[in-house]
């Protein structure tokens, strides 16, 4: 009797070290309701040992579980897949013959590819999102199946689901499950949510096609996008966040502020005009300034180099799509993707010692890089820009200051513009060369120094350059929204390869490590971003306009004139507006063009040899001499503000 009770309990543990016995057999639902009544209805799924379970799992083994809630990234997953499963089911009952292919979770909601007889139209989604809120509404409960793999094979045969056909053909074992809402059955390996009206916001955004596995070959699919959230707060919050990014949006501002523009000629090749010339080169002084102080020297190297620097570099054999090619007196070129292998020639052009490194090597090196059409945007995706690049060769007992200088040069550039940051190290990917001993040095050094600087940071498995791991830099800007800009990688490699060496205390010859790093990333990227950042509006420093003046009559523009001088023999960007204009007009138009300050001179300015200053950000700031706002606004430039 005592035997048959012992083998009738299991042990669970929790992640708090506790453990309990259980009946053998008891749902995860049950799990959560003995540990109390707030978790069992919080509770979405649950972890059971190293798989995620629906509630309704039955456990009949020892083992650890740990319950997944809305708040935590897996529930909130668990969430918007399911709630793909319903927008799928909406769409069958409204087009009985949609073929149906693959619904995952995404960043901040989930889609869904769909074949369909009929071209959907953004007419049709309030249509969905309704069937979808019925659906909700009736509460249906999320049933796992699992079938034998042919039994399956046949019921979406004669289902006409010929994309899920082909997905049950390739996947491996005997059985494979489904998920059953209603009169709904779709492939699935879950988990879900217990029942559809778990589901509180969500809403559909756009429809766009994609091809069937993402082979241009293969069958044209509609896609419909949606986002979805935990609560109507926070699906609130995000579409209001949307609306400010629509506003923000680089192109739009690019275009208003006269800064940049993409023409048919040439998709994907940015056209900078004269003010987005002066805000580039703007940060790009400021980026020499930076790098001068902390000893980097500044190179320029070619753009078209011969196609065997490129496979002794490797790029040929690991980034070869990316590139573009040309010919030249009957030999192979390829246009630099990366600046690093002509660095890789610079340092070798003459012997080094041991006393010469550090050796920190600067490059503003434009590059060109394949991108599909499809992928172009603005100036965040382009298939030409401008690396704020460096290489540091070094010796292996300099690795970690090194790498702690480029994370403090990272820091300090980053808070000047306001950014925060997060940091992810990025491990060896699958095409990576080297030995994984070679890797987990590199990867090791990496980690030193982040822990040394006490920074945290992720880990992003497989995600590193093919010549070595590396450390992001991920910008978060005003809206919440994250940037990767900045990196380090760690390079043992290429120093092979190319047979660098310096001459060691001991006269003979060693190999150098190298870091290549970015902070910006790209020129352009950065500043479509810093654009949307501040939604045009940048700070006095970077603006290619920093004063407007404007003179009320003809009689004051001689001393409108002479302000205009003052401000310009200080180097500060200035432009003078004197049409025949109503002065509000003329503010207003300064308003727009989001000029920091506005100087207003009128008969009592020209009395006094002041200025009436207006602010873009804080209103009229009142009067006070030339001389006086002269000051305040070279500080403000100069404390970059």
């Amino acid at each position: 009797m005592m035997s048959k009770v012992m083998t009738d309990q299991i042990r669970i543990s929790f992640p708090d070290g506790s453990s309990r016995e259980f009946p053998r057999g008891i749902t995860v639902a049950e799990v959560a309701a003995a540990i109390g009544p707030r978790l069992a209805k919080a509770a979405v799924a649950a972890t059971v040992g190293e798989g995620r379970v629906d509630l309704g799992y039955r456990i009949e083994a020892d083992a650890p579980v740990s319950m997944i809630t809305l708040d935590s990234p897996e529930g909130v997953e668990i969430y918007r897949h399911s709630i793909s499963h319903v927008m799928a089911q909406a769409v069958k009952r409204l087009f009985p013959e949609v073929k149906f292919a693959i619904g995952p979770a995404i960043e901040n909601g989930f889609y869904y590819d769909f074949d369909l007889p009929v071209p959907l139209a953004p007419g049709d989604l309030p249509r969905i999102e309704a069937e979808m809120a019925r659906i909700v509404k009736e509460a249906l409960p999320f049933k796992r199946l699992e079938m034998k793999k042919e039994e399956a094979l046949k019921f979406f045969r004669e289902a006409g689901q010929k994309y899920k056909v082909e997905l049950i053909e390739a996947l491996p074992g005997e059985k494979v499950s489904l998920y059953q809402q209603g009169d709904f059955i779709d492939l699935c390996l879950g988990p879900h949510l217990p029942s559809t009206d778990r589901i509180k916001a969500f809403k559909l955004q756009s429809i766009a096609g994609a091809y069937w596995r993402g082979d241009s070959q293969r069958e044209m699919l509609q896609r419909i996008y949606g986002v979805a959230f935990p609560t109507q707060a926070e699906l609130d919050n995000y579409l209001h966040m949307l609306e400010e990014a629509a506003k923000r949006d680089h192109r739009k501002l690019g275009k208003e502020l006269d800064l940049f523009s993409l023409m048919d000629e040439g998709p994907g090749f940015p056209f900078f005009h004269p003010k987005g010339m002066i805000l580039r080169n703007t940060l790009e002084d400021f980026w020499r300034e930076e790098h001068r102080k902390r000893g980097y020297q500044e190179v320029k190297t070619p753009i078209i180099l011969n196609e065997k620097l490129w496979r002794q570099s490797g790029h040929w054999d690991h980034y070869k799509e990316n590139m573009y090619f040309t010919r030249i007196d009957d030999e192979d070129y390829a246009v630099k993707p990366m600046n690093c292998p002509g660095g890789m020639l610079l340092y070798k052009r003459e012997i080094h010692s041991y006393r010469d490194l550090p050796l920190r090597v600067a490059e503003l090196g434009l590059v060109h890089r394949h991108e599909l059409s499809g992928a172009l945007h603005g100036l965040m995706r382009v298939r030409c820009f401008t690396q704020d690049d460096a290489h540091i060769f070094m010796l292996p007992s300099q690795i970690r200051s090194e790498i702690e200088g480029v994370i403090d040069l990272a820091d300090h550039i980053y808070r000047v513009f306001g950014f925060e940051y997060h940091v992810e190290l990025s491990t060896k990917p699958e095409n990576a060369m080297g030995s994984d001993e070679i890797w987990e040095k590199a990867t090791a050094s990496l980690q030193e120094a982040l822990e040394g600087k006490k920074m945290d940071y992720r880990v992003n498995e497989g995600d590193g350059a093919f010549y070595g791991p590396k450390i992001d830099f991920h910008l978060r800007d005003c809206l919440g929204r994250t940037w990767q800009c900045g990196t380090i990688q760690l390079d043992f490699l290429m120093p092979e390869r190319f047979d660098l060496t310096y001459v060691g205390e001991d006269g003979e010859k060693h190999r150098p490590v190298m870091l290549h790093r970015t902070i910006f990333g790209s020129m352009e990227r950065f500043i479509g971003i810093l654009i949307e950042h501040y939604a045009g509006a940048f700070p006095t420093w970077l603006s290619p306009v920093q004063v407007k003046v404007i003179s009320v009559g003809e009689a004051h523009l001689p001393y409108a004139r002479e302000v205009q001088k003052l401000l310009d023999d200080h180097r500060v960007r200035v432009e003078r507006d004197e049409r025949n204009e109503k002065l509000g007009y003329k503010i207003r138009e300064a308003q727009m063009a989001r000029i920091p300050y506005m100087l207003v001179i009128g008969d009592k300015e020209v009395e006094t040899a002041s200025v009436a200053v207006r602010s873009r950000d804080r209103g009229d700031l009142g009067t006070m001499p030339a001389v006086d706002f002269l000051n305040k606004v070279t500080g403000e430039i100069a404390g970059k503000k």
